[in-house]
């Protein structure tokens, strides 16, 4: 399918809609689905919807592409990641902008994000001669060793808050060590994926990297394909739990970087103003709190409780709902209607179990931002942890405060929720930080920092939050296998 529609903002979408697999575009046999603006509603095409049959045969083209691409020299693995990277900095503006009008965060986060996936490559491609073997003592006349092999066709599913980030970055890893990829990036967003594949396609190697958009039945196909042994995904904990029960049928290699209720915990002694606009940051308003770090408790001690949160309210205010694609724009819109209402269903059920509304909690009144789907940066008071709003994940703009003054029970508050992906701890009494970052069931914790990312920094969650390390060298270990060799000379 072949597009040269405009979008609003002027910007021309991806003249490619179909499948790309085996260095070329398949029209699907699953047929089409529209995707849409969702800060204006604008229907912004079809697009490809993969079913079985299709999945079928991107893997298959994945697998004959494998057979040569895992015999390639990790330095010319490495070269073209980096040629990727430079591709993706070259073209960063329509990428950011194709982002920001198909999921609704705000372009000059976007552009950032395209930055972060071409590092991500970067960080990979200076990798690949770090997947090392080691050899195993054995006696006089005798070699034992042990090797890291790929493990085929590697499947990575991922979710729409960073659409071109994951798809693009998320290749890096996989690649580096010798795999081919199935990408399938969100079908909420899809349009970056198209065009990254419209520009790069050219310099892979057939069947090297697919992309392939799908609902459910393909994602279905995609998870339980005997060809595809490997599987990763960046999206929500009941996913997460269909694509183990469905990958342990076939004994398949899982690893699931799942949702999060994350805490950000103040300490009386902490630098309160840091602390507030960190409580804030931590928050992720400008992508509408659509993420999987966004630390949506704020733990705040009784003897500063009151001084914090009226900054943290005063703070919020920088966020301001407002069309994507304007450079000014500080918050953006959410991805559809379907999570718009579960979002205002969540804000209902906090004032029905006796949460404070401080701030938010509507729509915004912009006649312009009327089209599309908006909810008010939202924070809550007197927050209980026994509350629906405290325990489960809104994936929305919505903050909760709870408020403590005996440590060991504020921590147990803390754990009790099934996930354990970040937290974030703020005191200048850097004992009291560490004792609260061994006690806190998290996979990444920051004292006097929040959601930080850096290249070779292990994450990933504990409990229901995932399985399994990215971001690092033990995500390239990940994908591949380890074979031992012995032999007698």
């Amino acid at each position: 399918m072949h597009s040269t529609a405009k979008s609003t903002a002027g910007t021309v979408l991806p003249s490619n809609r179909d499948l790309y697999y085996g260095g070329s575009w398949h029209q699907p046999a699953g047929g089409y689905l529209d995707t849409f603006n969702p800060a204006t509603g604008e229907n912004l095409g079809r697009c490809a919807e993969a079913n079985a049959a299709d999945v079928d045969a991107a893997v298959r083209a994945a697998h004959r592409a494998f057979l040569a691409w895992r015999a390639t020299r990790p330095g010319e693995r490495s070269a073209l990641l980096r040629q990727v990277a430079g591709i993706l900095r070259a073209h960063a503006e329509e990428l950011a902008l194709l982002d920001s009008i198909n999921c609704g965060n705000p372009v000059r986060e976007m552009l950032r994000d395209v930055t972060t996936a071409a590092e991500v490559l970067e960080f990979c491609a200076g990798l690949v001669t770090e997947v090392k073997g080691e050899t195993t003592p054995v006696g006089a006349g005798e070699l034992n060793m042990s090797i890291r092999e790929p493990y085929g066709v590697v499947a990575r599913i991922v979710a729409y808050n960073h659409p071109l980030m994951f798809t693009a970055g998320k290749i890096g890893a996989a690649l580096a060590v010798g795999n081919t990829v199935l990408m399938k990036p969100p079908s909420q967003a899809p349009l970056s994926s198209y065009r990254l594949m419209e520009l790069i396609g050219d310099i892979v190697p057939p069947g090297v990297i697919n992309v392939i958009t799908a609902g459910r039945a393909g994602s279905e196909a995609l998870v339980e394909h005997p060809q595809v042994p490997r599987i990763s995904l960046i999206g929500s904990v009941p996913t997460g739990r269909a694509i183990a029960r469905a990958g342990a049928n076939r004994l398949k290699h899982v690893t699931l970087e799942l949702g999060g209720k994350n805490a950000c915990i103040v300490y009386p002694d902490a630098d309160l103003d840091r602390a507030a606009q960190a409580a804030v940051d931590g928050m992720n308003f400008t992508w509408c709190g659509q993420s999987c770090g966004s630390t949506s408790r704020l733990f705040l001690h009784d003897d500063i409780h009151d001084e914090v949160l009226a900054r943290v309210v005063a703070c919020v205010r920088h966020y301001r709902p407002g069309i994507p694609t304007d450079m000014e724009t500080t918050m953006g819109a959410i991805i559809s209607a379907e999570q718009f209402d579960k979002i205002m269903a969540y804000i209902r059920l906090a004032q029905e179990e006796g949460a404070r509304l401080l701030c938010g909690g509507k729509r915004p009144s912009d006649p312009g931002l009327a089209d599309g789907w908006f909810v008010e940066p939202t924070v809550f008071a007197d927050v209980r942890q026994s509350m629906r709003i405290a325990r489960e994940e809104v994936f929305g703009p919505v903050l909760s405060v709870i408020r403590w003054n005996d440590e060991s029970t504020m921590l147990d508050e803390v754990n009790q929720v099934e996930y354990g992906l970040t937290s974030s701890i703020w005191t200048s009494d850097l004992a009291a930080g560490c004792r609260a970052a061994t006690c806190v069931e998290t996979g990444s914790v920051w004292i006097n920092g929040t959601a930080t990312h850096y290249n070779g920094a292990p994450f990933g969650g504990y409990k229901q939050s995932g399985i399994g390390r990215e971001e690092s060298l033990e995500e390239l270990l990940s994908f591949t296998q380890v074979k031992n060799i012995s032999m007698r000379f």
